[in-house]
């Protein structure tokens, strides 16, 4: 066994989590459906490196994601922390008051009601036949309020764990310094390590960990905290780590916004072998996708496309990794030493996604699936020619035409063809896997794809319909195209916090001085800080740092 752990931290982290396990399931689904399309049901994806077999206490067999979510108290919706099929009621008092005798006065708010998703999954089935397809995705295309609302998948009891004694709106926890502390109290570190416990020491052979953390407030602390812990307990399991971010309302950056991006970060890569920033202040700009950038729920989806697509090959089959099917299995440790060791030590990465992904038809790929892979990294230049990146891209269900699949073999020459004709400084070297598999659209997901996408994905020479936005009762599945890129293009977001560290938070006199001694740093943490930003920007830029260190 190769398995895989997930750990989801925060918010917006479990809206793409969320998403990504809809996927999965939406997988499982077709490949036991003996009435749906070959190419889902002969996958050659082993779903045992992402799941647990389990048991209930009355005996039935369970099948539940390898999964840690972490979030608010309340975040849950209408979803019992305890999943929904292991049937734990949590007693009305708490172990702590078994111990008084006087009165006891209980304050309980009165549980979110489902909405028609929810209803037709958990209610009686009179009732949730009564639901049709299409009210439960006007129901989540007008408002969902929290991940659980449109998720579809069934969680162990291990895996959701609400932050006793923090209840909070997301808006509040918005920087680094409130934070600081949230592991450590009220036993949270040590409950939080027990779970994750659960999910390794059950592993024969646990190949890495998917850290998931929304990276824009508080929560970023707390996994700080948590992964070095993690560090200390998992010396040898190799983390990829994720920071999520949603769209923003404003645009403009505050002190405390900087000076939380750089001490996060710092941070956060220090103990991860992988570090892939992901989120745009806009994603309007796709040609074929129409999205509200304001709506965690629609750009979760495509990021969570995005995570399905590239940690594809992690889970390939590896008896058939040349298969008709499958092509370059990896395992986790084999793209780190991918994208690490080729030269040079540089562990933050790009990832670009392609969805839909261009048909093979004619020339079209050769021109436009490198150019249509777009950014899902911020603070990314792309003018930059580096005769030194490596790149690891996974396509997934490419079409050689409007209505066929294309093979494996007619991949692997698009894509070689498309890197001959390429204009610009080639990659040092790249990795190609592939799946005929496409990602299927579960029910779920929102109503964000153009008139120009087909029913399979394709992209078309006509308008489809009238209607703008088209969903999963339209869309069945699409090729997807991810791009991990390990590249001086990243240079623009380490500078960018190497220089605010030292300009608000370490000259003398600097602007957030005050800040970061209240978020708990001293001067020689953060000068240590500084210093591995240096070194990552060196390592990509070692010319242009030695001049700009010279002058200052």
């Amino acid at each position: 066994m190769r398995e895989i752990v997930t750990i989801q931290v925060g918010e917006f982290a479990n809206f793409v989590g969320s998403h990504f396990w809809n996927f999965q399931d939406e997988l499982l689904g077709l490949a036991s459906d003996p009435e749906s399309d070959p190419i889902f049901r002969n996958n050659n994806l082993d779903m045992d490196v992402l799941y647990r077999s389990g048991e209930t206490h009355q005996g039935v067999s369970t099948y539940t994601p390898r999964l840690l979510s972490i979030n608010f108290k309340g975040s849950l919706g209408s979803m019992s922390s305890h999943g929904t099929l292991y049937n734990e009621g949590s007693s009305s008092r708490s172990d702590s008051s078994k111990t008084w005798f006087g009165d006891v006065d209980t304050q309980r708010s009165e549980p979110r009601k489902r909405n028609l998703f929810q209803q037709s999954l958990y209610e009686e089935e009179a009732k949730a036949g009564e639901i049709e397809d299409k009210d439960i995705v006007g129901c989540l295309d007008e408002g969902v309020e929290c991940w659980t609302d449109f998720s579809k998948s069934h969680y162990h009891p291990q895996s959701l764990y609400e932050l006793s004694g923090l209840w909070m709106d997301s808006q509040d926890f918005n920087n680094y310094g409130i934070g600081k502390d949230v592991f450590s109290e009220a036993s949270r570190g040590e409950e939080i390590c027990d779970r994750l416990r659960f999910f390794v020491e059950e592993c024969d052979h646990i190949q890495g960990i998917n850290f998931l953390v929304d990276d824009s407030g508080g929560f970023s602390a707390l996994a700080g905290d948590f992964l070095e812990t993690m560090a200390d307990d998992y010396t040898n399991i190799p983390v990829l780590l994720y920071s999520l971010r949603s769209q923003t309302k404003s645009s403009k950056k505050t002190v405390s916004n900087k000076l939380h991006d750089a001490i996060s970060f710092s941070r956060l890569s220090s103990f991860c072998k992988l570090f892939t920033p992901i989120g745009l202040p806009s994603l309007s700009g796709s040609k074929y996708l129409n999205l509200g950038d304001e709506k965690p729920y629609q750009s979760s989806a495509v990021y969570a496309a995005a995570l399905h697509s590239s940690t594809l090959p992690f889970r390939m089959q590896h008896s058939s990794s040349d298969s008709s099917e499958v092509s370059n299995a990896m395992d986790v440790n084999t793209l780190v030493q991918l994208l690490t060791n080729r030269g040079r030590q540089n562990i933050v990465t790009i990832l670009d996604s392609a969805m839909p992904a261009p048909t093979l038809a004619g020339m079209q790929l050769e021109k436009t699936l490198l150019t249509n892979l777009q950014t899902l990294s911020p603070e990314v230049t792309e003018d930059v020619e580096d005769n030194q990146s490596v790149e690891s891209m996974c396509i997934l269900g490419a079409l050689s035409s409007e209505e066929k699949e294309a093979s494996v073999s007619e991949v692997r020459n698009a894509v070689d063809a498309s890197y001959e004709q390429r204009n610009d400084t080639k990659p040092l070297f790249c990795n190609l896997s592939v799946s005929r598999c496409p990602l299927p659209v579960p029910l779920p997901f929102p109503s964000i794809f153009g008139n120009l996408v087909g029913r399979k994905g394709e992209i078309l020479s006509s308008p489809v319909s009238d209607s703008l936005y088209r969903g999963s009762l339209d869309v069945h599945s699409i090729p997807v195209a991810s791009r991990w890129r390990s590249s001086s293009a990243i240079l623009p977001f380490l500078e960018s916090r190497m220089v605010n560290l030292e300009k608000l938070g370490i000259q003398w006199g600097a602007m957030g001085s005050d800040v970061v001694r209240a978020w708990g740093f001293g001067r020689e943490e953060l000068q240590e800080m500084r210093e591995n930003l240096s070194k990552m920007v060196s390592e990509l830029s070692p010319h242009q740092f030695s001049e700009s260190s010279d002058s200052e």
